[in-house]
């Protein structure tokens, strides 16, 4: 199996997801999430895939996501515009997003890896 994981090498959570998956012998094609962040087509795309709320992309605990005050904003934003804003900061993309074309998963969950990706 090969996954595309968009990650922030520095970020603790990615790290362990990484481990994870080259542990159990999964092709790792890694993609640098704040240098190459996903254009606004791939995350509408990964975000269909996923069944999850587009808010959940966000990730919420970078100072970025609070210097913006998304908090407040979110809620009134409509869907293209969450994905403009996603897609204008890598830093912003909760992470990481793991994904094998038809599946996707969003940070890191072991068992969650176990079901999926195993």
């Amino acid at each position: 199996m090969s996954v595309t994981f968009y990650q922030y090498p520095k970020c603790g959570t990615c790290r362990k997801a990484k481990k994870w998956l080259e542990d159990h012998k999964v092709d790792v094609n890694s993609i640098h999430i704040v240098e190459n962040p996903p254009s606004k087509e791939t995350l509408k795309d990964l975000h269909s895939k996923s069944g999850l709320e587009l808010k959940k992309f966000f990730n919420t605990s970078g100072q970025k996501y609070r210097e913006l005050g998304l908090k407040d904003k979110l809620a009134s934003m409509n869907e293209d515009e969450m994905l403009d804003v996603l897609s204008s900061d890598g830093m912003l993309i909760k992470r990481p997003i793991t994904t094998d074309g038809e599946k996707v998963t969003l940070g890191f969950k072991e068992e969650q890896f176990e079901q999926i990706w195993n």
